[in-house]
């Protein structure tokens, strides 16, 4: 298969060894499990349970909340112990609204699982709504609720399904591994979500560093018609959605637009497993693969972890921190957010845990102006102008900034990889989007508070004309039976006379 060249890119370091050969072994259940209830893209869901609630495992716990929206399920049997506000994985570290729950030990599902389906007779329709039950997100990292990308179909012509194998950060390994010791369930994965979207092409693309990935995956779909397994290149970020899209069909995505404009659907390899899990045998998204890993880490380790289990824990099985790590990350080294404590729970979006050391994180506390190298320009993957958009960012010129393509920006951190002055361009990025939000949300309540004054104002115009005609009207009636009792006593006169 051809494959077409992108713009930009870097080549950081893999690091993958360190966990690329470590089995996936099953973290053993914790004593409380923190669940938050925002885990997705789009609305939180909603709680149904309260303290003092015996639960199952894949019980539904909190339902969604809107069409962009994702339920939550019980990771494991126990009693309700808390709903309220507790650290969130967010480099804020503030706390989002989370359902506790005390293990039993019993690991015990609900009765009220659905029944396995039949995905090859089933309806698209059918899947998509047995994959939003199931409260399946993006697990790749960008958490956008499943469902919603498998009912594409009904609004663009698509005609490919790509599979997100790429895995291009370094350090993460947990798809790797997914791929490697589960590579049919994933190919049923899927061949259910081709189904579901109708397309008659799908394409699984891996990085050249996984090899044995490779090899399992193509052996796991020879004889499927229209699927096939393609190499690409280890280049970083080969694994962002429109650029490996681009690698792929040679098509450039609209700005701001979604790769469905082109008529591709771009899924990750963990979505597909996790997508069988539903479809096959009835289960909800309660648990994923994280890889543990870093020169800080003693036994390096790809986990599977029920979803709101602290992070503490996954270190403590992978036998603690054998020197104090230099950085603490929640996903890979270059889109990873920090970690704010230990405490934090693993959500349906975590595919790692890194301890950086100080070689590794290799950070330089003296940042230096801009020199105009471009090399940012050069890196940059989208064909943006980072130095531009940084220097009127400073001077707070959030219009022009979003002029040369802000809002274009896939937050990658390939420009702030090759800074030599070390400018921390992903945060000033991520700022002004954070502002110009802000100042979209300030301006639409102004006129919507404008709006609302105006109706208040032409409604109190209405009810005081009212009143006023209302008084006339009674002024006038008044007037009339004052004139007919007048005429009514000039009569009764005559007549007396």
């Amino acid at each position: 298969m051809k494959l077409f060249r992108i713009r930009g890119g870097v080549h950081p370091k893999g690091r993958k060894h360190l966990s690329e050969d470590k089995p996936i072994a099953n973290l053993p259940l914790p004593e409380l499990l923190h669940v938050p209830l925002q885990q997705h893209i789009g609305a939180p869901a909603v709680a149904v349970v309260k303290k003092g609630d015996a639960v199952k495992k894949g019980q539904v716990i909190a339902v969604a909340q809107g069409t962009i929206s994702a339920p939550v399920h019980a990771p494991t049997s126990g009693t309700v112990n808390g709903l309220g506000r507790y650290t969130a994985p967010h480099p804020s570290g503030l706390p989002g609204r989370t359902i506790t729950i005390r293990t039993d030990g019993r690991d015990a599902w609900t009765d009220d699982l659905p029944a396995p389906m039949e995905p090859f007779t089933s309806s698209p329709q059918a899947i998509a709504q047995r994959v939003k039950d199931a409260g399946i997100v993006g697990m790749g990292g960008a958490t956008f609720p499943s469902a919603v990308k498998l009912n594409l179909g009904d609004r663009y012509d698509l005609h490919t399904l790509i599979i997100n194998g790429a895995e291009c950060e370094p350090y993460l390994t947990c798809d790797d591994r997914l791929m490697r010791e589960h590579p049919a369930d994933v190919a049923t994965g899927v061949r259910i979500m081709a189904r579901a979207l109708e397309v008659k092409r799908t394409i699984i693309a891996i990085e050249a560093n996984k090899p044995d990935a490779i090899r399992r995956m193509r052996q796991a779909v020879k004889d499927l018609d229209g699927v096939q397994v393609v190499e690409v290149p280890t280049r970083y970020p080969m694994g962002s959605e429109k650029h490996l899209t681009q690698t792929l069909l040679g098509l450039e995505t609209p700005a701001r637009g979604l790769t469905a404009e082109i008529g591709a659907v771009v899924h990750n390899a963990a979505t597909a497993f996790a997508v069988y899990e539903a479809v096959v045998k009835g289960r909800p998204l309660i648990s994923r693969v994280v890889t543990i890993s870093g020169e800080a880490v003693t036994n390096p380790a790809n986990l599977r972890v029920p979803i709101g289990t602290p992070v503490a824990q996954l270190l403590e099985y992978a036998g603690g921190l054998k020197t104090e790590p230099e950085r603490l990350l929640l996903g890979g080294p270059m889109m990873g957010q920090p970690l704010a404590d230990l405490k934090v729970p693993v959500v349906k979006g975590t595919n790692g845990v890194l301890a950086l050391s100080g070689l590794e994180a290799a950070t330089k506390s003296v940042k230096a102006s801009c020199i105009r190298c471009a090399s940012c320009v050069d890196a940059c993957p989208c064909g943006l102008v980072p130095l531009d958009m940084a220097a009127a960012i400073r001077k707070e010129e959030m219009e022009i900034a979003t002029q040369s393509g802000l809002m274009d920006c896939v937050g990658c951190g390939s420009c702030a990889y090759v800074c030599p002055s070390n400018i921390p361009l992903v945060q000033y990025f991520n700022y002004a989007k954070g502002r110009i939000t802000y100042l979209q949300r300030a301006e639409h309540k102004q006129k919507e508070t404008k709006r609302l004054a105006e109706l208040r104002t032409e409604r109190m115009e209405r009810i005081a004309a009212a009143k006023r005609e209302a008084m006339a009207k009674r002024k006038a009636e008044q007037a009339r039976k004052k004139a007919e009792k007048a005429a009514k006593n000039q009569h009764q006169e005559k007549a007396t006379v």
